[in-house]
């Protein structure tokens, strides 16, 4: 089986994270989407949420999405998350499977930063969704939806309904909206 394998902070998991794994799934690129929360960003990226409750949410929007499953492989690994260990740990756990890296074209101008990104091409074949903005050859542009528009918008009490998944609406409003 192919698996994508979608790293990201998810802070909140949207609708655009959906959309792309929907996308892959439907052009048969790969069988499944794994949603792997990073525990730890590499580039030093603020997380607000805590592990926790990201893992959680994907969880509760995986329960409702036949090709989605949830990781929590980067928990394990040392830190910080490298997407080349994640990658070779789940192929040596599924030997069976074959994982494909999922990325948005956003990243593409980052990968020179990456820890071998030249390995992860050539054994991990990528996956290049588009975003918007951002060109990227053989990517489809998917709508722009972003993790960091979505906690402004909750943040500043305004609806995120049609962001993020509904069953995460709650989580979101909680974790990320105004302060008393």
């Amino acid at each position: 089986m192919i698996v994508a394998v979608h790293g990201g902070s998810f802070d909140p998991v949207h609708v655009g994270h959906l959309l792309a794994g929907a996308w892959v799934t439907w052009t048969a690129q790969a069988a499944e989407v794994w949603a792997v929360p990073v525990s730890t960003h590499p580039f030093g990226k603020a997380i607000v949420a805590p592990y926790a409750e990201r893992v959680a949410m994907l969880q509760s929007v995986a329960a409702h999405v036949p090709w989605l499953r949830v990781s929590t492989i980067e928990a394990e690994l040392p830190a910080p998350g490298f997407s080349i260990d994640t990658l070779d740990a789940l192929r040596r756990r599924h030997p069976t499977h074959r994982f494909r890296l999922m990325v948005g074209a956003d990243v593409i101008p980052e990968t020179p930063r990456w820890k071998d990104w030249a390995r992860i091409e050539r054994e991990y074949e990528p996956i290049v969704v588009g975003r918007h903005g951002y060109a990227s050859a053989g990517a489809v542009e998917l709508p722009a939806v972003s993790a960091s528009d979505i906690r402004d918008r909750a943040g500043r009490g305004a609806p995120v309904d049609g962001l993020v998944p509904a069953v995460v609406t709650d989580h979101v409003r909680r974790l990320y909206g105004p302060k008393r």
